[in-house]
């Protein structure tokens, strides 16, 4: 019986023993790696979405000649510093067409910045309002870039459709030190 005895309490022993391996070493190792699994699959969905939205090196050279193309367009909009008497000619040309009368065109200090000048006008119209929206129609038109800021209309006292406009009319030109 000794021998029986004693295959029990191996066997007891060794069940002991391996239920404690799986306790203490293999169940906090399991944890440990689906823990690591997660934390990979994780950082792998990540990298998927950078993947996704990091154009490939063709599509930055196509979104590369696009834009270039759009600063080509831009830069053909904006004259030389030396038309500037010629975009004022043509803007007093086109009031006058219209059949407004330029009380005042004054050039206000010009903002130098990168790429472009901006040369602000003032300028002060008086005339029928329908020939002043003919003539702000006709210089959406030149093929100048150029802006209209502080609009202020007056309805004049002695005709029904005159009025006196009164605005900033800013001319935008290339910048030759780049």
């Amino acid at each position: 019986m000794k021998s029986g005895l004693r295959r029990i309490v191996f066997f007891v022993l060794l069940v002991g023993l391996a239920y404690l391996a799986y306790q203490y070493w293999i169940k906090p190792v399991n944890k440990n790696l689906a823990e690591e699994k997660a934390r990979l699959n994780a950082k792998l969905a990540k990298l998927e979405e950078v993947e996704k939205t990091i154009p490939m090196p063709e599509d930055l050279s196509k979104q590369l000649e696009q834009l270039q193309e759009a600063v080509d367009f831009f830069e053909s909009k904006l004259p030389p510093t030396n038309e500037i008497d010629k975009v004022l000619r043509d803007v007093t040309v086109i009031a006058e067409k219209q059949g407004l009368k330029p009380k005042t065109i004054r050039t206000l200090t010009k903002k130098n910045n990168s790429g472009y000048i901006e040369q602000p006008l003032k300028m002060e119209l008086e005339g029928n309002f329908n020939s002043f929206y003919s003539f702000l129609l006709e210089l959406e038109k030149l093929p100048r870039i150029m802006k209209i800021r502080e609009l202020e209309l007056k309805k004049k006292t002695r005709g029904e459709e005159q009025i006196a406009a009164n605005f900033i009319v800013s001319i935008f030109f290339q910048n030759k030190t780049k």
